[in-house]
């Protein structure tokens, strides 16, 4: 299959590249096998070699992107997403998360209905690769996982270990039980896809102690024995809130990123979501042990008093993506998430520049601001965009969020406006206006345009893997 027209991708942080009127191939497994300007001579030659039923012309005012990755988003909680925010974390998991958890895993036609709207909301919004949190249950987690699978998008399915609950009907009764549900899960999930070839398989079992306050010692280090059996990526939750760091301290005598190492838990395979109480010296530890960070800025806003310095971890070696924490954050946007990011690195950084002149209000406060001197916090959107694009594909081993060579096509078109109104007349898609479309030329100020406004109205079309979702 051949398509031709404009392609936007960041390979590297702020390095926003726009391909105009290139020619990309996809091969039949669905990976990039050309990628070039459409003037080249082997471009001219596939096009005169291809059924013109095999060739997609992107049309002016449209442009094709990598779709987004969210690093961290707990599925069962879709189920009542955009409430509850008004609580702090601990009493926000009691009072909504673990009863909607429980209640999917006691019922199996409630999980479809759930998982499978789920689904249809990330392609909607771009999301062609998603990190999940599940239930404790495994064959709800099965379900979770079928259905992304049938619905055609990239999922890693963590099955939650948790032998420490404040819900007791809620917990699995023993961290030996919890182990043997783990690598039984595995096996379930290794077996669900046997069937198809390589690339065909979307889905993949995660390792998924909830968060230290849920998981014993033993149970984590029996997972961290796991993940090294059977090289099985992990995922948690880290330093994320005031009330949940008091908790490990007072019954760990350490903090919850001591916990991890501890159990073996911290490595190259390994995401963490949140991460906002970390010193910058425990963000050096994260970047020697390769383990990547889920920054979910919107759900950080809501539960979280101290911001996720963004800009440091980036600079000390950190692999970050983004995550859209449903439902602790209320919306399933990645760009939205994009958005927050570069709107809370703006406030860090007036709040830092504040600071200066004043004593810093605090001892990690007075570290970062010695950690980052003068030259600032802030992120960019070209930044923001690769996070959501090629950084979260990075943090989970995939090729996606670029074009090149062997690189799966993962791929949305995105539509700025109609190329059929006249010159001199105003267009645009959904919420973007353009005043003179006659003159059009994709630039980076019409990609950040629609990075700032854009929604799902943009969205034409979407590929995982060469395969057509919509469009």
């Amino acid at each position: 299959m051949l398509y031709r027209g404009d392609f936007v991708y960041t390979e590297e942080l702020s390095d926003l590249r726009i391909c105009r009127d290139h020619l990309l191939a996809v091969d039949t497994t669905g990976h990039i096998s050309h990628f070039d300007h459409a003037s080249t001579t082997l471009s001219r030659s596939l096009l005169s070699n291809e059924p013109d039923d095999q060739i997609v012309l992107i049309p002016s005012g449209s442009f094709v992107l990598p779709t987004f990755c969210d690093l961290h988003l707990h599925a069962p909680q879709f189920l009542y997403q955009g409430t509850g925010l008004h609580l702090p974390l601990m009493e926000w998991l009691n009072e909504y998360a673990f009863k909607a958890e429980e209640s999917l895993d006691q019922d199996a036609d409630l999980a479809r209905l759930v998982y499978t709207r789920l689904g249809e909301r990330l392609i909607e919004n771009g999301t062609g690769a998603v990190l999940l949190f599940g239930t404790i249950k495994e064959e709800t987690n099965l379900i979770l996982a079928e259905t992304m699978q049938r619905i055609g998008i990239r999922a890693f399915i963590g099955k939650l270990s948790m032998d420490i609950s404040t819900r007791p009907t809620y917990v699995e009764p023993a961290h030996s039980e919890s182990i043997a549900s783990a690598r039984s899960f595995i096996d379930r999930m290794k077996a669900l896809t046997s069937h198809l070839p390589d690339h065909a398989r979307l889905v993949e079992p995660v390792l998924t102690p909830r968060f230290v306050p849920t998981c014993s010692d033993a149970l984590l280090r029996g997972l961290g024995e796991l993940a090294e059996q059977t090289g099985i990526r992990v995922q948690s939750h880290l330093a994320e809130a005031r009330d949940q760091m008091k908790a490990v301290q007072e019954t760990r005598g350490m903090t919850d990123l001591e916990v991890f190492e501890r159990a073996r838990l911290m490595t190259a395979r390994t995401i963490q979501a949140h991460c906002t109480y970390l010193s910058p010296e425990e963000l050096s530890r994260l970047a020697q042990h390769g383990t990547a960070i889920a920054h979910c800025p919107l759900s950080n806003a809501y539960f979280s008093a101290r911001q996720f310095v963004l800009r440091e971890a980036l600079d000390r070696g950190v692999r970050v993506g983004l995550g859209t924490d449903v439902a602790g954050g209320y919306s399933i946007d990645v760009m939205g998430a994009m958005r927050w990011a570069v709107g809370v690195s703006r406030l860090l950084e007036g709040a830092r520049l504040e600071r200066s002149g004043w004593q810093a209000s605090g001892a990690k406060d007075r570290e970062i601001d010695a950690a980052i001197g003068t030259r600032g916090v802030h992120v960019d959107w070209k930044e923001a965009l690769y996070l959501g694009t090629r950084g979260g594909a990075l943090a989970l081993g995939l090729g996606s969020g670029v074009f090149k060579i062997g690189a799966p096509f993962d791929a949305q078109q995105i539509r700025l406006f109609n190329p059929s109104i006249p010159p001199g007349g105003t267009a645009g898609t959904g919420p973007l206006d353009f005043f003179d479309p006659g003159s059009f030329h994709l630039s980076p100020e019409v990609v950040e345009k629609w990075w700032c406004l854009g929604d799902t109205r943009n969205r034409t079309g979407m590929w995982i893997q060469g395969g057509r979702l919509f469009g």
